[in-house]
């Protein structure tokens, strides 16, 4: 092992030296070119030392491919809490994810302080109909503390069989005690855009998730809508509320179903291939129709690129709460090997030039997180990008949750009983009498 250790040593640093005396020249004939590209001769010898002390030292035996995969990890979560290294599993559901079907509890999470912070529970699945919300700190999955753990360790531990159980202890922001909240299983298939009529001529579509799938659906949709109402709807409410966004160019056919030209949004980073505009075509599914687009805390990434778009065009009327502020692009990069890089390449903005990272989308209508008929459940502060470690610039007490106990979709989206959906209705009839 010892000479091992030293062969893989010696390999390093002649690597190193190698290198660095065939640049030796170029440092000399163009000095200034030169402190811009050298290597980073101390730093790799700092790595090469390490990996040496690990490989000799360390109280188990550990494999070449292991200390070096796990430096790739750490080399891009340093960057920002997006970027990521996927191994092959990774990657295939990664690519699974975007269709609209996976296994798991159905929440999107992202890693804080060294524990899980969700981002939004995903409607229709295990996560949502057990009680998990929008910025719930995840601390225990069964007996296994989440403190220590990455978030691929994390969300391997709470997929699993579907009909299997987990239980998830969270801290939720006013109340005093964990939370224990039992949940199981199931493979999560994800219904992209829902929709029905509030009362006659006013239509309501949900999108959940931004798939390659959801603008031909929502398209699909409006048409229902509109064939129900007598072939015109007087006005529309897009709920984007707990959409932690999705695909790219989903986002963009959204905001162009409603658009009639202009800038949808564009992208700049340090490479030429990361600068890309979109504009609309021509063709307002809703010929004009008042539309009401409605956000919170949970509405992260498209689902700004969409209430962003729509606000900056004056084509919609935003309302709710501030936006989750995910303002960042990420490429999927393939590798040799099968596993791919997920790297934070550039921002994106609205027409107007505004970058939302770390910012988040204000509504132009702000809106109290209230509900109707349950007015003392226990509020929280809404958690942003910009509570994210390392982010780029710019009471129930111990009670344990069954999920026979949630409460169900359709009662959750009720003008009824959401204050939010109660009060869009309300200026949506206004704004159609005021076009009229």
């Amino acid at each position: 092992m010892l000479s091992k250790t030293r062969n893989i040593l010696l390999l390093l640093m002649g690597l190193v030296l190698g290198v660095s005396l065939t640049i030796g020249q170029s440092v000399f004939a163009e000095r200034d070119n030169a402190n811009v590209n050298a290597l980073p001769l101390e730093e790799l010898r700092a790595f090469t030392e390490v990996f040496a002390n690990i490989k000799n030292n360390y109280v188990e035996d550990t494999t070449d491919k292991e200390l070096l995969e796990n430096a790739i990890r750490g080399m891009l979560s340093g960057l920002d809490p997006h970027s990521a290294y996927l191994d092959t599993d990774a990657y295939k559901e990664l690519q699974v994810g975007t269709s609209g079907e996976f296994g798991g509890l159905g929440i999107e999470v992202s890693m804080e302080d060294g524990f899980v912070r969700v981002v939004a529970p995903i409607d229709d699945t295990p996560a949502d109909r057990a009680g998990i919300k929008a910025g719930d700190l995840i601390i225990r999955l069964d007996d296994t503390p989440v403190k220590g753990l990455t978030l691929r360790e994390a969300v391997t531990l709470m997929r699993g069989k579907p009909g299997s159980k987990i239980q998830l202890t969270v801290v939720r922001d006013g109340v005093d005690k964990p939370l224990k909240i039992a949940i199981t299983r199931a493979v999560v298939q994800v219904k992209s855009v829902k929709s029905r009529s509030l009362e006659p001529g006013y239509g309501y579509v949900r999108i959940t998730q931004f798939q390659s799938h959801t603008g031909p659906n929502l398209k699909e949709a409006i048409s229902e809508l509109k064939q129900e109402n007598g072939g015109k709807l007087k006005g529309m409410i897009l709920d984007l509320r707990n959409n932690p966004g999705g695909v790219l160019n989903a986002a963009v056919e959204v905001s162009d179903t409603f658009l009639e030209q202009g800038l949808i949004v564009y992208t700049e980073g340090r490479i030429d291939d990361s600068e890309l505009k979109f504009k609309a075509s021509p063709n307002d599914s809703l010929k004009g129709a008042p539309l009401i687009v409605l956000i919170n805390s949970g509405s992260a990434s498209a689902s700004e690129i969409v209430a962003g778009a729509l606000q900056d065009h004056k084509r919609a009327v935003i309302m709710g709460s501030k936006s989750f502020g995910k303002g960042s692009v990420q490429t999927i990069l393939p590798m040799n090997n099968g596993a791919a890089l997920k790297l934070t390449t550039a921002r994106y903005y609205t027409p107007a030039g505004r970058s939302i990272q770390a910012e988040g989308i204000v509504p132009d209508i702000p809106l109290d997180r209230i509900s109707l008929t349950a007015a003392n459940e226990p509020e929280f502060a809404p958690v942003t990008e910009a509570d994210l470690a390392g982010h780029l610039g710019n009471g129930n007490g111990d009670k344990k949750f069954d999920e026979a106990q949630a409460k169900s979709q359709a009662a959750k989206h009720s003008v009824d009983t959401d204050y939010q959906l109660f009060e869009a209705l309300n200026l949506l009839k206004g704004l159609h009498i005021l076009t009229q």
